[in-house]
């Protein structure tokens, strides 16, 4: 059962989130309105579509920015009991400053495992309808890049064919036993070109030994040739970064396929670590501003603590982006960058609560 205090504190601190929230997801639908109206603006779509795509996109903006939210959160939430005299009041009532900062830690993760388990898979489901919907009006819609249990597969259309890929394994910049159907645009099989290795470092693919097949069945084998495509390396992998649109699951379901496939899964594990983490991260946050709140709050104005909430928040997310960006290029395992960013926050914070906890 929950005293006195903590339901005082709790409702508070959740009717400052609510509100937050708020305001950063109109900004956000207020930010990408101009974007969405920009790209349907040569189209024939109904004008509500960009104001609906907004609306699908806005959750999993938000949910990126959580940890923020949490932070400026509890400045705010600190800012008004402080400056309402209502520490004095819980102070004198036997609360220190730990017992406030231990309500609001378990508090918010106990948001976080609320936000993780029911708003993330709800978010991603909308960011998948969202992209659904815009690749029928994107130049991209006639390429496709799917990964399943079988392998690779690439749809591609070049201004003289529609090429089929399907491909066991990627190693570096290199197809591994790679079968490609080039249908003529009625979608009559023109030729099919079988191969143990291709060369994707760019659009220019070169076909080492490949055996092609005509469509009178007449077999013919090369030293090597080259095609035309719309993928490389690059180019398919960024095909594969944009996991919010899967759910938790679905992110499982294809780390698996990728290591099938020998694709390096490496970015998908990173942000399985940072949704898991999240809980605590945003406890963290909250935490580390409340520490600072305290400390600074009796001798400065809002303004300032809003220029102060917004500093931290960028130290911390360029940080964390330095750390994930190692961690997806392999110059550092997944786990060390996902986890020491948050284990150094952590000793910051430890050092902070035994200080105001002094006080």
């Amino acid at each position: 059962m929950f005293k006195i205090y903590q339901k005082y504190i709790l409702k508070k601190f959740i009717n400052k989130f609510f509100l937050i929230s708020l305001i950063f997801f109109c900004l956000a639908v207020v930010l990408n309105i101009f974007e969405e109206i920009s790209f349907f603006k040569n189209s024939d779509s109904n004008f509500i579509l960009p104001y609906f795509l907004t609306i699908l996109n806005a959750p999993i903006t938000l949910f990126e920015i959580f940890p923020f939210i949490f932070l400026i959160t509890s400045q705010f939430f600190f800012y008004e009991i402080i400056k309402n005299d209502e520490m004095f009041v819980l102070k004198n009532n036997g609360l220190s400053n730990l017992k406030i900062i231990k309500t609001l830690f378990f508090s918010t993760i106990l948001m976080g495992l609320i936000i993780v388990l029911l708003f993330y898979n709800f978010s991603s489901k909308l960011k998948f309808i969202y992209t659904d919907i815009k690749n029928n009006y994107s130049n991209d819609n006639k390429y496709l890049a799917v990964v399943n249990e079988s392998g690779l597969w690439l749809k591609d259309e070049t201004e003289k064919s529609i090429l089929i890929v399907k491909s066991k394994n990627i190693e570096n910049n290199f197809l591994i036993d790679v079968v490609i159907n080039e249908f003529n645009f009625d979608f009559k099989l023109n030729r099919t070109i079988q191969s143990s290795r291709v060369d994707i470092s760019n659009k220019n693919w070169v076909i080492f030994e490949p055996t092609i097949t005509t469509k009178n069945n007449l077999q013919n084998k090369f030293n090597e040739i080259n095609l035309t495509t719309s993928f490389d390396n690059d180019k398919i992998r960024s095909l594969f970064s944009n996991f919010s649109t899967l759910n938790i699951m679905q992110l499982f379901n294809l780390k698996k396929d990728y290591e099938n496939l020998g694709y390096s899964s490496d970015e998908i594990e990173i942000h399985l670590f940072k949704i898991f983490i999240s809980p605590y991260f945003y406890a963290l946050m909250t935490v580390l501003s409340s520490i600072v709140m305290i400390s600074v709050v009796k001798r400065s104005s809002i303004f300032f603590n809003i220029i102060l909430g917004i500093f931290i928040s960028v130290v911390i997310y360029y940080i964390n982006f330095m750390f994930f960006s190692l961690g997806n290029t392999g110059k550092i395992p997944t786990e060390i960058s996902v986890f020491l960013p948050i284990l150094f926050l952590t000793i910051i914070t430890i050092i902070g609560l035994v200080r105001i906890n002094e006080n």
